[in-house]
C-alpha cells in the first residue's frame, strides 16, 4: 500500500516556486528581496539546481541581445526590415544587466567573471541576396539608439579580423557580409541559478530537492495544494501555498493543466531536441573569440538558426556549434517518452492537429535532421569555418526545447516561437510555456509575472524595483542618454569593459 500524503504547519507556504532553474531563482531572488518575511518553498525533481535548459550546454542562446540572431529582424512583404522584435529583446536584456549588476552589488551573485564574459556578436551571410538584406538591415539598426553603433563589412579581411575561422581557407570571390557589435557578452545561465538558489537558501527558503511536484489543485480555503513524491526515499505529501509558480520548463504544460485553470485550455507543446558540434580541440577554440549567426534553412525553427560560439563555462572557453534539431517526444532532458502524448486533452486537440497540418516543412525539416550524418553536420559547420577538421568535433545532446502550440485570435492551432506566460485569473498560480529568448529575459519575464499576480503590492515594491532596475518602466530606446547611463553603470559593474 503507498503511503498517504501528509500535511502540518511546515508544509504551508506563501509562494511555492517548481523547478530550480533560472525562471524560478530569478522570481525568489526578487520575492526575497521585496517581502522578504514571505515563507517560499523551491521544489526540484532533480538533485541540483540549474540541470536542465538553463544548464550552459542545455542552452542554445546565451546572452540574447537581439544583436545577431537574423531571425529576429525578419524582411517585410515591402521590403523593409522590421526591427520592432530585436528592440523589444534587446530592452529585456538591458532589464537583465540591470538586475545582474544590482545583485553584484549587494552580493546575491558572485564575481562577474563566474557567469558573464564580454564577447561580441556577428552575423555573418554569403550571397548576392543575403549580402543585400544583411546591408539593408545594417542601415535599419544604426537608426535605433539600441544598435546605432553596429558595425558592418563585406570585406573579407576585415570580417577575418573579427572572426579568423570565418574567412581562412573560404573562396576570395565568394560574396561575403558581416555585420558586429564589439559589445555583446556570453553568459552561463546555470552558473546565476545556482548562485542565486545558494542565497536563497541561506536566506531561509525551504530548499527541496529530488521533490517531483506529481498534481495542483485548488483547496477549499483558496489555497493551492500540491502534491509532492520524495524521488530519494519515495515519501509522499501535501504542500500549500497563496501563490504558485510553475518554472519546470517542458514539465509546466502539465501541471498547469492539472492545475485546471481555464487559461491554460487550448495550449499544447511541441518538443524539438538539439545537438552541437563542440571543438575538442582548445587550440581550435582559442582563435574564435565571438558569437557569429547566420541565416536559418529554409522550413527550420527560428531556435535552429545555425551558429559558432563561442562558450565561457567553469572558467574555461570552449567552441561550439549547431544547433542540429532533433525530435523527441520528451518534454524535459530527463523526462519521459510519454510526455506528449500525455499533454493531449479534449480542449487542445484540435489546436495541435492544426498546427501540425500548418507546419509540415517543419516536419520535413526535422526528418532530414534527425538523419544527418556526422559528415553532414560537420559540413554544415565548414559552410562557416571552412577549414573545419571533423575529427576535432564531438557531438553532444542540448536540452529540450517545448514550442508553443496555442489558439490565435480567431480560434486556429498556431506554432509560437517564444515564451508565453501563463496567469490564473485570479493571479494566484503563474507558468511560463516555451523556449528563446528565454534566460536572458528572466528579469523582464519576471518583473511581468509581479504585475500580474501582485498588483496590491507593486506600488508598495517600486521603488525598490526602480533601486535594482533603473530604466523600469521606461524605454532605453526612446531615451538615448538613459541608455547610454545604464550601459556604463551595468558595463563597469559586470566587469565588461576590462
Amino acid at each position: 500500500m503507498s503511503e498517504s500524503p501528509s500535511t502540518d504547519a511546515s508544509q504551508r507556504f506563501d509562494v511555492i516556486l517548481i523547478g530550480a532553474g533560472i525562471m524560478s531563482a530569478t522570481l525568489g531572488a526578487l520575492l526575497k528581496e521585496l517581502q522578504p518575511d514571505w515563507e517560499i518553498g523551491l521544489f526540484e525533481k532533480l538533485d541540483s539546481a540549474g540541470q536542465e535548459s538553463s544548464d550552459p550546454w542545455n542552452n542554445a542562446g546565451t546572452g540574447h541581445t537581439a544583436y545577431c540572431e537574423l531571425n529576429y529582424t525578419p524582411r517585410g512583404a515591402d521590403g523593409s526590415i522590421s526591427t520592432a522584435k530585436a528592440a523589444g529583446i534587446a530592452e529585456q536584456f538591458h532589464v537583465s544587466r540591470q538586475l545582474w549588476s544590482h545583485w553584484v552589488d549587494e552580493g546575491t551573485l558572485g564575481s562577474p567573471r563566474t557567469f558573464i564574459n564580454a564577447l561580441p556578436h556577428v552575423s555573418f551571410v554569403w550571397g548576392d541576396k543575403n549580402s543585400q538584406y544583411l546591408r539593408d538591415r545594417y542601415e535599419a539598426m544604426k537608426a535605433e539608439p539600441l544598435f546605432s553603433h553596429i558595425e558592418h563589412t563585406e570585406d573579407l579581411d576585415e570580417i577575418g579580423k573579427w572572426a579568423p575561422l570565418l574567412t581562412g581557407g573560404r573562396d576570395p570571390q565568394q560574396k561575403v557580409a558581416a555585420s558586429q557589435f564589439s559589445d555583446g557578452t556570453d553568459v552561463d545561465f546555470g552558473a546565476i541559478t545556482r548562485q542565486l538558489v545558494g542565497q536563497l537558501e541561506s536566506q531561509g527558503v525551504d530548499l527541496r530537492y529530488s521533490s517531483e511536484v506529481t498534481n495542483i489543485n485548488r483547496g477549499t480555503d483558496g489555497r493551492w495544494e500540491l502534491k509532492v513524491k520524495n524521488k530519494a526515499g519515495g515519501q509522499k505529501y501535501t504542500a500549500s501555498a497563496r501563490f504558485v509558480f510553475v518554472g519546470a520548463g517542458g514539465g509546466a504544460l502539465s501541471l498547469l493543466q492539472a492545475s485546471g485553470i481555464d487559461e491554460i485550455k487550448g495550449f499544447g507543446g511541441f518538443p524539438v531536441s538539439g545537438q552541437f558540434l563542440r571543438a575538442t580541440d582548445s587550440a581550435v577554440a582559442e582563435q574564435h573569440h565571438a558569437k557569429v549567426y547566420g541565416l536559418a534553412s529554409v522550413g527550420a525553427p527560428p531556435m535552429s538558426v545555425p551558429h559558432l560560439d563561442t562558450r565561457f563555462v567553469e572558467g574555461r572557453r570552449s567552441l561550439m556549434f549547431g544547433p542540429f534539431a532533433g525530435f523527441s517526444t520528451n518534454f524535459l532532458k530527463s523526462g519521459s517518452y510519454f510526455d506528449l502524448p500525455s499533454s493531449v486533452r479534449p480542449h487542445n486537440l484540435l489546436p495541435m492537429m492544426q498546427v501540425g497540418a500548418a507546419n509540415t516543412s517543419l516536419v520535413t525539416y526535422l526528418v532530414k535532421e534527425v538523419t544527418k550524418s556526422h559528415k553532414k553536420k560537420v559540413g554544415a559547420l565548414q559552410d562557416f569555418y571552412p577549414e573545419a577538421v571533423g575529427d576535432q568535433w564531438e557531438l553532444i545532446t542540448a536540452g529540450q526545447r517545448v514550442q508553443v502550440m496555442k489558439k490565435n485570435e480567431k480560434g486556429k492551432g498556431v506554432l509560437q516561437f517564444g515564451t508565453e506566460l501563463v496567469t490564473g485569473s485570479g493571479g494566484s498560480i503563474a507558468g511560463l510555456l516555451g523556449a528563446s529568448p528565454g534566460a536572458s529575459t528572466a528579469p523582464s519575464i519576471m518583473l511581468k509575472l509581479l504585475e500580474r499576480c501582485f498588483p496590491s503590492q507593486l506600488e508598495g515594491w517600486r521603488p525598490k524595483l526602480e533601486q535594482m532596475v533603473p530604466s523600469y518602466g521606461r524605454l532605453l530606446n526612446e531615451d538615448p542618454k538613459l541608455l547610454e547611463e545604464v550601459v556604463a553603470s551595468t558595463s563597469r559593474t559586470l566587469q565588461l569593459d576590462d
